[in-house]
């Protein structure tokens, strides 16, 4: 640009001398010019040739904003492989392409069947010889999703081998991409399943009190992996998830203001399930209810009472309630009161204590640091002796069969002294004339 200002300068310069000028230089001028015609015709070539050049790049910037730039998948570089194998060079339908298509349909055919039929048969049988049981769940969960991946890489790839119009190509790569997330998940999903099948199974002959809850547990987890899978896909195709999401946030703050008792009865279910203060099975005393637990839920609790009713309890009031565990005795201690008539004499007494101390220390069900006889009180109508003792085991049949073997333990020894039980007696004292007539 500078030359060509420079080379107008001297132009201006030449015109503005004149006939006066020229006449007296008329030999340099004719040499002068045509070396400013020839820098002046090398200025505008470059000047030309750096236009093209510009625009050319915008021609390029534009084309490469309009057509969005696609990485080719495995599928691509498994049907480019293919070609170049059989040198297939032509970019029309020859009947090249066709055989190649049909060849690999019949590829994948015969591969599923080698991958149900051979490996995944081979698998198993080494599986059943080993002591964990996750591989024989986890190896006939993957078997499905794995020959249904094999059939979509065939069927696939001969729709990619031929040459199809631009609309029916791009319907192919969304159906491939919906095809293929689908086959992950649902691999995912049916291993995922195994999974906590296998962690219920150890719960459950571990006696571990979260196995009442794994159901829901499960059942809560494969709805998140599902929602989850479902998004992924989503946005694999295009879709503008975030949006969704944040629209989503909203319309749960609604759902949740509407279901605050069922929220609540949820998060009292996670406190159960946390907390474990029963499991399926024990007798459980919450508020005013006692019975047995016979389902425990994501809402609710079932108790079957002792007249055999069901108590529906929701999961917000156990987890506020105070609960007894009535099946978790470490002991099963008895407390009673016997009272003896007052002609009982001291002696006969201490002797009749030591009598029961020694019933009691007898019997090995007994926990000999509980046991307790003692004469307590002087009551209207009878002697008191306080017995307390407690079994070593916490089974409640046991212990009322104990108490019953002493009860009547008791009475031979009472009988045996020439004692006898009181009972709530009255006496009326009669004064004045009627006793007197009497």
């Amino acid at each position: 640009m500078k030359r060509l200002l420079l080379l107008f300068s001297c132009l201006l310069t030449l015109v503005l001398a004149g006939p006066a000028g020229r006449a007296q230089s008329p030999a340099p001028a004719p040499a002068a010019q045509d070396a400013s015609r020839q820098e002046a015709a090398r200025e505008a070539a470059d000047e030309a040739q750096t236009a093209v050049l510009k625009t050319d790049a915008a021609a390029v910037t534009a084309t490469a904003a309009g057509a969005p730039v696609r990485s080719p998948d495995f599928l691509e570089h498994l049907v480019d492989e293919i070609l170049g194998l059989f040198n297939v060079r032509s970019s029309g339908n020859t009947a090249t392409h066709y055989v190649i298509s049909i060849l690999l349909l019949v590829g994948a055919l015969l591969l599923r069947r080698v991958v149900t039929g051979i490996i995944f048969k081979r698998l198993k049988k080494l599986a059943a010889k080993t002591e964990t049981t996750l591989d024989d769940k986890l190896f006939p969960a993957l078997e499905a999703p794995v020959a249904t991946f094999v059939m979509l890489v065939g069927i696939f790839a001969a729709f990619k081998v031929l040459k199809l119009s631009a609309t029916a190509d791009q319907a192919v790569g969304y159906g491939s991409t919906v095809a293929f997330s689908l086959v992950l998940f649902w691999g995912l999903l049916r291993a995922f399943n195994a999974v906590l099948d296998h962690a219920h199974e150890i719960a459950v002959q571990k006696q571990l009190g979260i196995a009442a809850f794994m159901p829901w547990i499960k059942k809560s987890l494969v709805v998140i992996f599902v929602v989850f899978g479902v998004l992924l896909t989503a946005q694999s195709m295009g879709a503008d998830v975030k949006a969704f999401l944040a629209g989503l946030g909203i319309g749960g703050l609604a759902f949740a203001l509407a279901a605050q008792d069922t929220i609540a009865n949820v998060f009292g279910s996670i406190v159960v399930a946390i907390d474990q203060p029963f499991k399926l099975g024990e007798t459980v005393r919450i508020g005013a209810q006692t019975g047995t637990v016979e389902d425990i839920g994501l809402r609710s609790t079932k108790l079957r009472l002792i007249d055999r009713s069901l108590a529906i309890i929701p999961n917000k009031t156990v987890a506020a309630e105070a609960i007894v565990n009535l099946s978790r005795f470490t002991q099963r201690r008895v407390e009673q009161t016997l009272g003896l008539t007052y002609d009982t004499t001291p002696e006969q007494m201490e002797a009749i204590l030591g009598d029961f101390r020694e019933l009691i220390g007898r019997e090995p069900e007994v926990d000999p640091a509980s046991v307790i006889v003692t004469f307590t009180a002087l009551s209207s109508s009878s002697l008191d002796i306080f017995i307390v003792y407690a079994t070593v085991s916490p089974d409640a049949p046991a212990s009322l069969k104990l108490k019953e073997r002493l009860n009547l333990a008791f009475m031979r020894a009472v009988n045996a002294r020439g004692l006898a039980f009181a009972f709530p007696t009255q006496t009326v004292q009669l004064m004045g004339p009627a006793a007197k007539s009497g």
